[in-house]
């Protein structure tokens, strides 16, 4: 600014040198105008940039914070031990948050409690239905088959036949009275990976007062190469209401590590046989890893070899499907009753999801039974072949959530609002109503779009419920009443089952009691003997003397007797009798006499010498043995010892006389 200002002052100079001096006094004075012109035009230059440079910074704090301000999708899995889970999130960029946090996804491995589903927010889904463990808990599945069994037999024949201990063992032993060929696979009623399982053919290994779940055993199931599988098949619920099933097409076959024989009362233990579970057979030697020909192999490879072997296997997974739809129908009106009472805002987003583990096993005659259904199946990835079908199982199933579909921001915005304005308590106006309908509206078309979404990006799912039959419209009928007549009756007859637990309880508190009583009472019973023969023994020793009589041999025999009349049970310990003991350690006299007396332990001695199995410990201890055998003839050995056992005897004698 200086710099500019004289270059201007230089050249006025110049052209100006014949003025005089009053021009040049104006001249000044248009100088100093001239410099106050500039510094004010400068002055206005430096505050415009500096409105320019606030107004960028301005826009770029406001981008910062639009950045921070972006809502991303959000998965909590602090519950959940699976990495799998966390790497497939990670892929359809999920960021993963704590409890505390508004969470989009709660992935848990446990069954959800009602209390956190009361909590949730409209925006947010979890991976379990509350009220799954109908069908999912080894008990409650039994009992739930078991009812719908008794309404239709015909159509839910493909589970076992199952009684839930204690409640019903009067009816195991019925059944085992009419068909004792059969043999049975007793389960806790929960609990998972083949824990607690065992196969037994006489129902004296099965604890009647146990919470467990006795099933006829299948012993003859359909074999491959010699070995027993089972079928691991994959299920999706996306929704309870409106129900919507889905079965992935590709799955788990688990193989038994053992060649398979129908069971005796010999294999029973043989788990490696009976058993399918991968928890139970990665621990055998036979155990292979290979996808075509190992121990556990895809779906996808077992339907090829059941196709190169004639095997209808369209008509089997038709089979199959239907076994899933009807065991979750079974359960559905709790289902729906749970759903409704915990989840009554959800009214924009499915709430619940949930991925099941259908476990069947094949007959022989290729008929498909149900063996139990697990809540949560395992996401592990030991092997390839688990990597494979469950990472494609997870992508598919985050790709069908459609989590994309609710705007976080807006609903919560709309919660604050509703809490507002139940805060001011203001009376419902025609605004209020239009509001509400067009909320119904918007779920609906909702609704339309999430079931055209999955309609669209299954993937390698099938649909299996709705389907194009109304064939399942029956189960929905009787299902609700007969349920929760059911409900009732079962729960007399648990109540029972607990009379006669605390019964058995009592009874085997009063066993320990008399046990305990008839010790004390023996004791006592004991020392009055001691005293009686005590007090016989002296007046005999004085009446006798003169006659010389032996009266001892009496004495035994009247207290044996009275032992024998008190002693019920042999399993009890008794108190020792001093004419027992005596005579028991004169046996045991003799016996050491009668062994030292043949040179036994001399020859022992010898010949673990010569074999070299003795240690220099063992040596060093019983070398004394070499010692009296080289010195000593065995005569001369044995009449010593003699001498010594007779001297001990007779020391014996004269303490008992004594006393």
């Amino acid at each position: 600014m200086n710099i500019s200002s004289e270059k201007i002052i230089l050249n006025d100079n110049k052209n100006d040198d014949d003025d005089s001096e009053s021009s040049a006094s104006t001249n000044d004075s248009k100088k100093y105008e001239n410099s106050t012109k500039n510094n004010d035009n400068n002055g206005k230059l430096i505050t415009e940039n500096h409105q320019v440079e606030m107004c960028n910074n301005n826009s770029e704090l406001k981008k910062k914070r639009g950045k921070k301000k972006k809502l991303y999708l959000t998965i909590c899995t602090t519950n959940c031990k699976y990495e799998l889970i966390r790497r497939v999130a990670e892929k359809y960029g999920m960021k993963e948050v704590s409890e505390d946090s508004p969470w989009n996804l709660y992935w848990a491995d446990l069954s959800v409690g009602i209390e956190r589903a009361k909590d949730m927010k409209r925006f947010q889904k979890i991976n379990h239905f509350p009220g799954m463990t109908e069908i999912c808990r080894k008990d409650l599945l039994a009992r739930n088959l078991n009812r719908m069994q008794r309404l239709y037999s015909k159509d839910y024949n493909f589970f076992p036949k199952t009684w839930c201990l204690p409640a019903d063992y009067g009816d195991i032993v019925n059944y085992a009275k009419k068909k004792k060929s059969k043999t049975f696979i007793i389960k806790p009623d929960t609990g998972c990976q083949g824990r607690g399982i065992y196969l037994t053919k006489s129902l004296k290994d099965i604890k009647p007062y146990d919470r467990m779940i006795c099933q006829v055993y299948l012993s003859k199931p359909l074999l491959v190469d010699g070995y027993k599988f089972d079928l691991r098949v994959y299920t999706l619920i996306t929704s309870c209401d409106p129900l919507r099933i889905y079965v992935y097409n590709d799955g788990l076959a688990r193989f038994a590590t053992s060649r398979y024989k129908e069971p005796t009362s010999y294999n029973t233990s043989n788990v490696f046989m009976h058993l399918t579970n991968y928890a139970v057979n990665k621990h055998s030697r036979m155990y292979v890893n290979d996808d075509e020909f190992g121990s556990k192999r895809k779906i996808s490879t077992l339907n090829q070899i059941l196709k190169i072997n004639g095997c209808n296997v369209d008509e089997l997974w038709s089979k199959i499907d239907e076994i899933i739809v009807k065991t979750i129908l079974s359960a559905y009106p709790i289902l729906k009753h749970n759903y409704k009472t915990c989840f009554s805002t959800h009214d924009l987003t499915y709430a619940c999801f949930e991925i099941l583990g259908f476990d069947i096993i094949i007959d022989w005659k290729l008929k498909p039974y149900l063996l139990e259904v697990n809540h949560s199946p395992s996401f592990h990835t030991d092997a390839q072949i688990d990597k494979d079908i469950k990472e494609g199982l997870l992508t598919d199933t985050f790709r069908l959530l459609n989590l994309h579909q609710c705007d976080k921001k807006k609903i919560m915005e709309e919660d604050r609002q509703r809490v507002r304005n139940r805060l001011l308590q203001g009376i419902t106006t025609k605004e209020t109503c239009i509001n509400d309908t067009a909320g119904t509206i918007e779920t609906d078309e909702l609704a339309n779009e999430q079931e055209k979404w999955e309609n669209e990006n299954m993937g390698n799912y099938r649909r299996i419920y709705p389907c194009d039959d109304d064939k399942y419209n029956i189960f929905f009928k009787q299902n609700g009443n007969s349920m929760f007549q059911d409900t009732s009756a079962s729960r007399a007859r648990e109540e029972a089952s607990k009379i006669q637990r605390e019964e058995a309880i009592l009874r085997t508190k009063e066993e320990e009691c008399k046990r305990m009583s008839n010790k004390y009472d023996m004791k006592l019973d004991t020392d009055r003997i001691n005293k009686k023969n005590s007090s016989t023994l002296t007046l005999s020793k004085n009446k006798c003397q003169k006659k010389d009589i032996n009266i001892t041999p009496l004495i035994i025999k009247k207290s044996k007797l009275n032992l024998i009349k008190k002693n019920t049970c042999s399993f009890v310990p008794e108190a020792i009798n001093d004419i027992e003991e005596k005579k028991r350690i004169d046996s045991l006299i003799q016996r050491e006499f009668l062994i030292k007396s043949h040179g036994i332990l001399e020859h022992i001695y010898l010949t673990m010498k010569k074999n070299g199995n003795l240690r220099p410990v063992d040596i060093r201890k019983y070398s004394q043995y070499e010692k009296l055998m080289k010195n000593e003839k065995p005569k001369d050995l044995l009449n010593k010892k003699y001498t010594k056992i007779n001297s001990q005897l007779d020391n014996i004698n004269d303490e008992s006389s004594d006393n």
